[in-house]
């Protein structure tokens, strides 16, 4: 497969976990492939996202736990006033963040990928331009190119951020400071995590969403749930349809909030530190995409389910694009996926991206996941397919384990084809929600039924039991 006359079969740019899979998966069926960074290796995930956020949650989860006395009491626990240092839960983040750095790093090295430090761009068809950390630069050439660059957090027009009092999830994570009033702007999984640590470690939290209800981005009923013991339950005030025209940095920060739809002034909060949560932009303004003519939206690069980059529809030679700056689904592992779909493209094994068995998961105290698709696009498809759509609940206030563990609150909605009896999406919110998902996620990809899934046998008592259940449930609705 290699190719002498360039200077790479393939070469990345950007070394997150799309990056990462690409240039792994390429260097080990034989392709001379080179890898382009920045920053640090691993990019958002590993070092500002869902690595050092997920030791936070850890570190933080055992702090609240102890610190339940209620809850403890039902065991006939009797725990002792809770301690904990700020600086060490940070240190924890930090040192699991330097240990998958450099095991990522070295997983490169070892497969046979050269990793080159600085900017990398595009300098038209198979060449790519780098600005080296030392400051010379040059261009290389590569049979195939990919784009792995990721995407930063968005910060709205009016928000003036200075890393300390006012911040986004790329300094949160380092937890530096612990604000005794913290506002956090935006209600999606990042916003909900971070209030997690912060009010488990006794930060008092008011989260401000612009949109109409709190959690808009999950399912009604299971963020109706949820917001019942992640919000109400703590010390945390919620407002949705306000916006927050402007923040000032400072000692207190100023928040101007105004109402969402009319744009009058509501109040003026003033608040010792905000966290801006309020989504992700693109990574791709540098990466000179004119060269190519690539027309982005918003930021985003256009690509087909084979991940080619797309001008005017149609693709373009030897050019792909994984991760985020796709802005398909902004998750580590649909770019790792991603990666691996394009560079078997590349190697001449056609394959494409189910976007909709892809799994997502937030890591709240219990935890919220997803798979496949929302009510409102399963309705739509129904209607469009002509079929009608079917929908169960399974509660876990009803299986043994989570009631073993005094954690039964929670629910578990599944969506189906009433009339294949196809499973089309999930929504779960409860203890272990994330690993739960799994197994609804391998039901979507592989199409199945839930007539033949409501055969298979889970283990009791555990909480897979809520999902055997459901399918049971769902499989007595199914036409015979």
């Amino acid at each position: 497969m290699s190719d002498g006359s360039f200077d790479f079969d393939v070469i990345v740019i950007g070394a997150g976990y799309g990056g990462f899979d690409a240039a792994k998966h390429a260097a080990e069926h034989g392709l001379r492939t080179a890898i382009i960074e920045s920053r640090d290796m691993g990019g958002t995930c590993v070092n500002r996202g869902c690595v050092p956020s997920k030791a936070l949650l850890a570190a933080s989860g055992r702090v609240r736990e102890l610190a339940d006395a209620e809850h403890l009491k039902g065991f006939g626990i009797h725990a002792a006033p809770v301690r904990f240092e700020r600086q060490k839960i940070a240190d924890h983040a930090n040192q699991l963040v330097a240990t998958i750095r450099t095991n990522l790093t070295k997983t490169l090295e070892r497969a046979g990928v050269t990793i080159i430090r600085g900017t990398g761009r595009l300098e038209g068809a198979q060449k790519v331009g780098v600005r080296e950390v030392s400051g010379v630069d040059r261009v290389l050439t590569g049979r195939d190119v990919i784009i792995a660059t990721g995407s930063d957090p968005f910060v709205p027009p009016g928000i003036e951020t200075d890393g300390r009092t006012v911040f986004t999830s790329d300094e949160a994570v380092n937890l530096e400071w612990l604000p005794r009033w913290l506002a956090i702007v935006g209600s999606g999984y990042i916003g909900l995590e971070f209030a997690d640590v912060y009010t488990a470690l006794g930060c008092e939290v008011t989260m401000i969403e612009a949109l109409d209800r709190v959690m808009p981005t999950f399912d009604p009923d299971i963020a109706k749930i949820a917001a019942r013991n992640l919000i109400d339950g703590r010390d945390i005030d919620a407002r949705s349809g306000v916006l927050a025209k402007s923040i000032k940095p400072g000692a207190p920060v100023q928040i101007e909030l105004v109402d969402m739809q009319t744009r009058e002034p509501v109040e003026t909060l003033e608040v010792d530190a905000v966290l801006v949560a309020t989504g992700r932009v693109p990574t791709s303004k540098e990466l000179n995409l004119e060269a190519c003519g690539i027309e982005t939206n918003r930021g985003f690069i256009p690509v087909d389910d084979q991940l080619r980059v797309l001008v005017n529809g149609a693709p373009v030679p030897h050019l792909w694009a994984v991760g985020d700056v796709t802005g398909k689904m902004m998750l580590a592992h649909t770019a790792a996926a991603q990666g691996t779909v394009a560079v078997d493209n590349i190697l001449g094994h056609p394959r494409t991206i189910d976007y909709r068995s892809i799994p997502a998961a937030t890591f709240t105290h219990p935890e919220i996941s997803s798979v496949g698709l929302s009510e409102a696009d399963a309705k739509e498809l129904a209607a469009k397919e002509g079929f009608e759509l079917g929908s169960v609940r399974s509660y876990f206030k009803a299986n043994s384990k989570a009631l073993a563990e005094l954690e039964s609150d929670g629910l578990m909605k599944l969506l189906f084809n009433k009339a294949t009896g196809e499973v089309l999406g999930a929504h779960i919110y409860g203890l272990h929600a994330a690993d739960l998902i799994q197994e609804i996620a391998n039901a979507v990809a592989r199409r199945q039924s839930v007539k033949q899934l409501a055969n298979e046998v889970h283990t009791h008592p555990t909480l897979s039991e809520v999902v055997e259940v459901a399918y049971k449930q769902a499989a007595m609705a199914v036409a015979a």
